[in-house]
């Protein structure tokens, strides 16, 4: 099993590697780019659906039995169990405006749980990835999450959910602040994710993330030494989760400020 598991991973990270140089391409012509807006937080450039058209293909080829969930085509069946979940581009707003902070983000789950994960940002050529039992790493070396048992030692990750009421998050951020500590946001979630399973950040907390966006940083997150929030295997790939990660110190006083600031979980 865990040769599947090695050959799906190397997959991943080459794959997820040539669909960000197809996305630097629309990247360095944004004068070019086509992009469709339903407001700030919810745009789609011609450059997530031709990426995603890629990733697509390309697992369809190698992997032709199993399913395929994205943020920006119809899902595809699988009878394998295996599900892929893709977000082409994740930062889509700082995609289209110029930011280079935005990442091709690439899981495939077994049964509703996450096996391998990948977030490549090609801006600064980072590949964040790891499978389940095999550790988590950036460009091969070995990542950890942090360490800190304060949240004045650090940076917390906050998500802005349009599927949540935004008055949650800015009174969390205000509790972390009471704390001594200050947030971080670069509008790409799984980014952040990625940042918080290498301890850059010290964790990362969303009221609801969908699947395409988390379950890849959420993985990391696991395999670096951090605590995430167990998502339902059973609903996590249709309807996303509230998504709570940081170091193994840290998580439990910012899983009680999320307890505080977010609306109780149905």
């Amino acid at each position: 099993m865990n040769h599947d598991l090695d050959d799906r991973m190397h997959f991943t990270i080459d794959l997820a590697r040539r669909a960000g140089e197809l996305g630097l391409k629309y990247f360095r012509d944004l004068d070019n780019l086509a992009v469709e807006s339903k407001g700030h937080q919810d745009l789609v450039s011609e450059g997530d659906r031709e990426v995603e058209l890629f990733i697509r293909a390309a697992i369809a080829e190698a992997y032709p039995q199993d399913g395929i969930v994205g943020e920006e085509h119809a899902a595809v069946a699988g009878t394998t169990g295996h599900v892929w979940v893709i977000d082409p581009i994740d930062g889509t707003a700082n995609f289209v405006r110029g930011i280079p902070a935005w990442c091709v983000v690439i899981a495939c789950a077994r049964n509703g749980e996450t096996i391998v994960g990948v977030i490549h940002e090609p801006s600064t050529d980072e590949t964040f990835y790891a499978r389940r039992g095999g550790g988590a790493f950036l460009n091969g070396k070995p990542i950890k999450a942090s360490n800190a048992a304060s949240l004045s030692e650090g940076a917390v990750g906050t998500g802005l959910s349009n599927r949540a009421s935004t008055t949650n998050v800015v009174v969390l951020i205000g509790l972390i602040m009471a704390e001594g500590g200050v947030f971080y946001r670069n509008a790409s979630g799984a980014l952040m994710l990625a940042y918080a399973a290498s301890g850059r950040l010290l964790g990362y907390a969303e009221e609801h993330m969908n699947a395409w966006d988390c379950l890849a940083g959420m993985l990391l997150v696991e395999e670096a030494g951090g605590t995430t929030l167990k998502a339902d295997p059973e609903t996590v790939i249709d309807q996303g989760t509230r998504v709570i990660t940081g170091g193994r110190h840290i998580f439990p006083k910012l899983q009680a400020l999320c307890a505080e600031a977010f609306e109780p979980t149905r």
